[in-house]
């Protein structure tokens, strides 16, 4: 998959998928290959959605997940395109593998 590489220093997350762009807090980021693969994850969510409502979906998801752990980690880690990006970011084949809306079967983990 294509995608142009941005470097933006303030970038409050080591990187950030926006189809078709890869923003990367600094150069050495955009070289990781999980960080890539991670990122590419979202890429797959973001065109299964039609872009737009991949973000208004995981907005929703994430205040939804702050209401529940009422803590910013958690709720961000429990975001359901996370919870599949963040299981499969360390196997080079998941993309090759995956099935579409695979962010739906993703279960998020037990509120402590």
């Amino acid at each position: 998959m294509r995608y142009w590489i941005i470097v933006i220093s303030k970038l409050p997350a080591t990187a950030m998928a926006v189809y078709p762009f890869m923003i990367f807090k600094n150069q050495k980021a955009s070289v990781i290959s999980r960080i890539i693969r991670h990122e590419l994850i979202h890429f797959h969510q973001q065109l299964e959605l039609l872009v737009l409502p991949f973000y208004v979906l995981y907005f929703l998801n994430y205040l939804f997940n702050l209401l529940i752990y009422r803590d910013h980690d958690k709720a961000y880690r429990n975001i359901c395109f996370e919870v599949e990006a963040y299981a499969n970011d360390d196997n080079p084949d998941y993309l090759l593998q995956r099935k579409m809306f695979a962010w739906i079967r993703r279960r998020p983990k037990k509120v402590d």
